[in-house]
């Protein structure tokens, strides 16, 4: 029988693949998964909870953009880390470690790049963490801090799984399913990308060098023509040349100077005839 990708979740199912996550809730709709686990934390609920919705009525974005999508067709998932012997100034790499979790589930569990595939689309993320998939944007995360001291973060990752082209939120998205994916199991997916969030948090934080090493060679930015904008206006262009243990982005500008950057939008930008324009990925 064929699966049915908008089909509910099997919230059974979920929990009997994660022994290692304290609790997982299951719903089918709710406002924001990462308002749920926030209000659980402040609650004192423990490391390693989790709540899978199957559509969310207020998502967000960074920067306070909306993310929605059609009942059924995407995958929010928001868990709760309380990463304790972390200093503070080394909380923003997990932001890093949820990009690498995603590009693990969709290597391992989607059958998107398997050999027999008509198509393998290039996976890999764009720093900080959005995961590109075919150059086209998959998924949207945000971390926020319940606590700063003692540390409680919410990690919320919200990835399109069932949306057509006239389903996506922006032009330069896109889905596992137009990517081609054999395995649209939402389930299965939450699954998969709860154990990698699993594996890449206790990865940074007991092997960071590790962490950093795989993040450098998945990031797609690394050797590319970039343009960043930066917080409060401004831009920088140039190559992207390095990620620093920290996480900050090295660009070295047009006047050969290299330049760390803490935060900013990052655009991909495209060689055409020796030079450059347009952008391969926003």
């Amino acid at each position: 029988m064929t699966h049915d990708p908008r089909s509910p979740l099997d919230a059974a199912a979920l929990r009997a693949a994660l022994p290692r996550w304290r609790r997982v809730l299951a719903v089918e709709s709710t406002g924001s998964t990462n308002a749920d686990v926030t209000r659980m934390a402040a609650e004192g609920a423990p490391d390693r909870i989790a709540v899978v919705a199957s559509e969310q009525t207020a998502g967000r974005g960074r920067l306070s953009r909306s993310w929605t999508a059609p009942a059924g067709a995407s995958l929010a998932v928001s868990a709760l880390f309380r990463p304790e012997g972390v200093p503070a100034e080394d909380l923003g790499l997990l932001s890093l470690v949820a990009g690498l979790a995603v590009v693990d589930m969709v290597r391992d569990a989607t059958g998107v790049l398997d050999d027999d595939a008509v198509a393998r689309p290039e996976v890999g993320l764009k720093w900080p963490n959005d995961v590109l998939l075919g150059g086209r944007k998959l998924c949207g995360i945000l971390v926020e801090a319940a606590s700063i001291a003692p540390p409680a973060l919410v990690v919320g990752i919200g990835v399109n799984v069932d949306l057509r082209e006239d389903e996506l939120p922006v032009p330069h998205a896109t889905s596992l399913a137009l990517a081609g994916a054999s395995n649209l199991d939402r389930t299965k997916l939450a699954a998969a990308l709860l154990d990698a969030l699993d594996r890449r948090e206790r990865q940074w934080r007991f092997d960071r060098e590790a962490m950093m090493a795989d993040y450098r060679a998945t990031c797609l930015t690394l050797g590319t023509r970039v343009r960043v904008e930066l917080p409060g206006g401004g831009e920088l262009a140039g190559e992207a040349v390095d990620i620093l243990d920290d996480g900050e982005l090295v660009v070295r500008d047009d006047a050969g100077e290299n330049r760390a950057v803490t935060a900013g939008d990052v655009r991909h930008l495209r060689a055409v005839d020796g030079g450059y324009a347009g952008e391969a990925a926003k």
